[in-house]
C-alpha cells in the first residue's frame, strides 16, 4: 500500500530500546518503516535520552555542536584519559555527560570500587568548557561508578575537604568517613549549572545514594555502610561549613551523591532529563510545526510514564495538540492505560512474542516493520 503525504511531517524521537538499538538507531529504523507505507513523508530524526550513558551522543545527532576533547580524570585519580564533552560556542552552552569520564562502563567488573572512584574528571570538563566562554552548563549524570558526592568535581575547582589535622582527603568516596571540614575556593567562577536528574533518592538513608546505588558499583555491605557514613560526614559539613542542607532533598542521591555536590559546590538545580533534553535537542520547539509525533523506548509500562522519554514527549505535545504514537519493542500498558496517558496508539515491535533473544538479535528488522504498521494506522486516519 502506498500513499502520497508530500506536506506531512512526522517527529521520530525515540529513546534507545537497551541491550539492542541505541536511540539513533531505533530513530532510523522506524523511520525507514514509515517511509516503506507513506513514501513522500517527511521523517524527522530527534534521538531522545534521559540523562544516562549515550546522552553526550543522542544530543549531538539532535543538535550538533563543537566536540570536545580533553585529557581528565579518570574513574581514578591515578588513571588519565581522554574524554569529550559538547559545546555551542555561539550560545554559551555546554553538555557534560559524566559517564565519559566517571562512568561504570569504563572499568570491568574487577575494577569496581566507589570507595575510591572520583567525579574529579567531571570538573576537569566543567572547568574547560567555562574557560572557553560557556556560561551555562548542562550535566548528565547516569551511569556513574563513582559515590563520592561530587566532591572531586569540586576539587577541579579548588574545593578542599580536610580531616581533623588539616590534611587534604584523597580522592573517593571512602576517604570522606575522615571529613572535617570543606573549605571553599577564594574565587568562584559563576556559571549556571543544570544537572538532568531522573531519579528521586536523596543523599542518605535506605534509599540513599549509597543504601541504593553503591552494591551496583562494587561495594559490598561493609563497603555500603561505610559510604553511608561517608556522605553522613559530607552531609554535616556542608550543612555547617557551606549552608546547604540535602540530605533529604529528593534526587540529591544520583550519580552517588554528585547532584547534591552539583547543588552545593556550584549553585545548580536539579531537573527532570527528559525536559532538559526536549531543550537541548530543540524538539520542544520543533513539535508545534509537525503533524505527527513518534516516540518510544524498548519497553512501555508504568515507569515509562513518569518522568521517561516518552512521558515527556507526550507532555510537549500537549499545548500545542500535536498527536503522539509510540513504537515499542513490548508494551505492557494496558488500552485504558495507553489513552489515559495521552497516547493515541501504540505499535510494538515484538507483536509475535518471540523469544527475547531472538527479538534483540532482530530488532532492526522489527522495529522497521513496526513502523510500517504504523504509517499504514496513521494513514488509516485519514488526515494524510
Amino acid at each position: 500500500m502506498r500513499i502520497r503525504s508530500p506536506d506531512v511531517k512526522i517527529l521520530c524521537c525515540l529513546d534507545s530500546w537497551k541491550g539492542s538499538l541505541s536511540a539513533l538507531e531505533a530513530c532510523q529504523q522506524v523511520a525507514a518503516g514509515l517511509k516503506q507505507s507513506l513514501p513522500d513523508v517527511n521523517c524527522v530524526l530527534y534521538p531522545m535520552a534521559d540523562g544516562g550513558e549515550g546522552t553526550l551522543n543522542e544530543v549531538h545527532q539532535a543538535r550538533p555542536g563543537e566536540q570536545i576533547f580533553l585529557e581528565v580524570c579518570g574513574p581514578f585519580a591515578e588513571r588519565r584519559m581522554r574524554a569529550p564533552y559538547l559545546m555551542w560556542p555561539d550560545a554559551g552552552e555546554a553538555l557534560i555527560e559524566m559517564a565519559v569520564c566517571a562512568g561504570l562502563p569504563l572499568l570491568k567488573p574487577e575494577e569496581r570500587d566507589p570507595l575510591r572512584a572520583t567525579t574529579r574528571g567531571v570538573g576537569e570538563l566543567m572547568q574547560d568548557a567555562l574557560r572557553r566562554g560557556a556560561k551555562h552548563l548542562t550535566l548528565a549524570v547516569g551511569g556513574s561508578a563513582t559515590v563520592d558526592g561530587g566532591t572531586g568535581a569540586a576539587r577541579a575547582f579548588g574545593w578542599r575537604f580536610l580531616d581533623h589535622q588539616g590534611r587534604d582527603l584523597p580522592e573517593g568516596g571512602g576517604a570522606l568517613l575522615n571529613l572535617a571540614r570543606v573549605i571553599p575556593p577564594a574565587e568562584q567562577v559563576s556559571f549556571e549549572l543544570e544537572v538532568m536528574c531522573d531519579v528521586t533518592n536523596p543523599l542518605l538513608g535506605a534509599k540513599g545514594a549509597a543504601a541504593v546505588f553503591a552494591p551496583q558499583k562494587g561495594a559490598d555491605e561493609a563497603g555500603v555502610a561505610l559510604l553511608e557514613d561517608a556522605l553522613g560526614k559530607l552531609s554535616d559539613c556542608l550543612r555547617r561549613d557551606v549552608g546547604k542542607d540535602l540530605a533529604d532533598l529528593p534526587g540529591a542521591g544520583a550519580s552517588g551523591g554528585l547532584a547534591a555536590g552539583a547543588l552545593a559546590f556550584f549553585d545548580g538545580r536539579l531537573r527532570s532529563g527528559i525536559e532538559v533534553m526536549l531543550d537541548l535537542s530543540g524538539l520542544r520547539e520543533a513539535i508545534p510545526s509537525a503533524d505527527w509525533v513518534v516516540t518510544g523506548e524498548g519497553r512501555l509500562d508504568t515507569q515509562s510514564l513518569d518522568g521517561k522519554v516518552v512521558s515527556g514527549v507526550v507532555d510537549a505535545a500537549k499545548k500545542p495538540q500535536v498527536p503522539v504514537v509510540v513504537v515499542t519493542g513490548k508494551s505492557l500498558l494496558s488500552e485504558d492505560q495507553i489513552r489515559e496517558a495521552g497516547i493515541q496508539h501504540v505499535e510494538s515491535a515484538n507483536h509475535m512474542d518471540l523469544p527475547l533473544e531472538e527479538a534483540f538479535a532482530r530488532a532492526s528488522e522489527l522495529a522497521e516493520s513496526a513502523g510500517n504498521r504504523l504509517g499504514l494506522w496513521i494513514a488509516s486516519c485519514g488526515n494524510l
